[in-house]
Parts: structure tokens; sequence; C-alpha cells
């Protein structure tokens, strides 16, 4: 769940699905200790849809930082938390089946992530994973679909789309995955560039996929970088960025407060620092445009206060804040002009 946030909060600012991330849970509390309790929306008390990442880019992570951490093989992701760890091996199967055991309504493939700066031979290598991992998740998520007997509705399988910035290698990955067929695509790989707006390649990303399948945009966080992908097709975003920033006492706020879906445009928004010493004797609200808690009962003056004296409530405020912000975004976009995909549903499928 969200730090500082329980799923009441959540609904409350009108959250309408989260992300889980599969290797970090893995790790803890343990899948066992989550089949225990029912399933991750038991375990949560969040009863709305929960997509699990495959944690492919947690692996890939370690592998960056040191290869006796973690590295490829056409089996999959191998490594390791710490030097001198147990070495673990993350396979698509494997990937899939923690992920059943979760009980999630929108599992995601096990694909290889890459860097921009990564060489063509590793972006080519990068490729033919992704495409082998993504026949072999579909294969497990078959077998386990039948083996767990599910209701009416099933969990969803998505696949990520690599290949760097190479526009053949994004075409071929793609092509071969719709071949395979899933139920959604998501672009893998680094979405932001160095001065902070989209690359092109998410676009030509969106281009290739069908206008009819939900599309994730992993990694898109920036308030109008979600704008720019909703626009290109994309309706389902995973960042940490607005909860992240609301720790670090950098509150969203609309520079209009009766934003229309017309005014998405630059400059729709700025950052409010709230630790800033002017916000000491500061009494109106963070936004007077936002109807969450933070700003309904609560002045800027007292916020600063909280983050001065380190109270976790700030965390908490800001949070709700910063969370009421980006659902204001989403239902703005979904009222506007631009032609919405199909939202993805919760399912009654249960790993209990």
């Amino acid at each position: 769940m969200v730090r500082t946030l329980d799923a009441a909060d959540l609904e409350g600012v009108g959250v309408q699905g989260v992300m889980v991330n599969t290797l970090h849970l893995s790790r803890s509390p343990g899948l066992s200790v989550i089949e225990a309790a029912g399933g991750i929306h038991r375990f949560m008390a969040w009863n709305y849809p929960i997509v699990s990442d495959s944690g492919g880019f947690q692996a890939y992570s370690f592998a960056a930082r040191s290869k006796s951490l973690g590295h490829v093989t056409s089996k999959g992701f191998s490594y390791r938390y710490k030097q001198g760890g147990k070495s673990i091996l993350l396979t698509p199967e494997d990937c899939i089946e923690q992920q059943f055991r979760l009980g999630s309504d929108v599992m995601i493939c096990l694909d290889e992530c890459t860097h921009p700066d990564a060489s063509e031979e590793k972006q080519r290598d990068s490729v033919q994973h992704t495409i082998e991992w993504a026949q072999r998740s579909k294969e497990a998520f078959n077998r386990l679909l039948q083996a767990v007997r599910p209701s009416d509705s099933r969990p969803l399988l998505f696949a990520v789309v690599q290949g760097g910035n190479d526009r053949a290698l994004r075409q071929r990955c793609t092509e071969s995955l719709l071949e395979i067929g899933f139920d959604g695509y998501g672009y893998g790989g680094w979405p932001i560039g160095n001065q902070g707006a989209l690359v092109e390649m998410v676009g030509c990303t969106a281009r290739l996929l069908p206008a009819g399948v939900p599309k994730i945009g992993l990694g898109i966080g920036m308030p109008e970088n979600i704008v720019a992908a909703y626009r290109m097709g994309y309706s389902i975003f995973d960042c940490t960025l607005p909860t992240r920033d609301a720790r670090h006492a950098r509150l969203y706020v609309y520079t209009s407060k009766e934003p229309e879906p017309g005014s998405l445009f630059e400059g729709f928004y700025e950052f409010l620092h709230i630790s800033d010493e002017r916000y000491v004797r500061d009494t109106l609200q963070i936004d007077p445009g936002c109807d969450c808690a933070c700003c309904r009962d609560y002045s800027r003056a007292y916020l600063h206060h909280l983050f001065k004296i380190e109270d976790r409530l700030a965390w908490r405020l800001a949070t709700i804040h910063n969370l009421r912000f980006y659902s204001r975004l989403f239902e703005l976009l979904r009222t506007s002009d631009f032609a919405p995909e199909p939202e993805v549903k919760a399912g009654s499928y249960d790993s209990s």
C-alpha cells in the first residue's frame, strides 16, 4: 500500500487501482503470508484493481549495480540482494506463479529492461529475451488459469515492449508480442529524456499497438508527461513520484482554481515547497480548488509546522493532497475530447 495511507484514504481521494511489486512482496512479508491472508486484496483491504509488476526492473537494477549482484541468462534473471547473499533465479514461469499466488487483477510478464545507452547488441538481446519470456509467461499463465479454475472473470496478462530507442527493434518486439496475444501492453525502458520530457519512442510504441487495447506507461509520472502520454493512448500509469514528492514537502497545485480539460497544457500546475519559510503564517489552503482532507481542514502554516517538527502526519496529509491532485487530473482527462482506452475492471479471481 502507499506509505502512511490506508485503503480508506486511497478510496477517499479517488484512487482507482494500485500497483504492487512482486519481487519485493516475495521477500517481505513473503508470498505464503499473503496467501494465508486470502490474497493481496484481503491482505491490503483493497477492493479495487491491483496490478502486480513482474519485478524485472528491480532484478535489472541489481545487475546494473554489479555483475556480482545480478546477471541475465536465457532462463531469466539471476540476482542477489547483497554481496555474498543467496543467488535467486527469477524465471518467467516463477514470475507468473508468484503473481497468481498474490491474486492480482493484472499480471505483467517478465521482460528485460535496458539502459538507453546500452549497445545495439544488448538491445537486440533484450528484445529477444523479452519475446521469449513473454511466450513462456503466456504458457505458464494459461496452465495456471486452468489449475485454479477461476470464475467468470479472470486476471489479465500484460506484456512489455522493449527495444530502446531503435524503431526497428520496437516494431519487431511489438509485432511478436501481438502475435502471442495479450490483454494489454506496457512501454518498457526509459520513457523520460534528459530534459524531463517523453522520448519519441513512447509515442512510436503507442502507434505500433492497436488502438483498442489498454496501454500502461511504466515509469511515466510527471503531470505534463501523463497528459502527453494519455493523448498518445496510454491510460494506466505507474510511478512513485507524487507520493515521494509529498514526503519531501513538494506539493502539486493547479494554477487555476477550476481547471478545464482544455487547459491541460504547459503551465497548468506548479509546485508548492511547503517547507519554505514564507508559509510559516500562511493561513490559505494548499490548493483553494482542492477538496481533499488536507486542503479542507488544514492551512499551509499547519503543514509547514508539521514538516518542521518532522511529524509523520505531514507525510500523510501531503500524500493525500498529491494523490488527489493526480486523481483530479485523471478525471479531467476522462472528460476531455481525447479517446480513452478501456478501463481495467477488478475481477472476481481469488487466489485462496
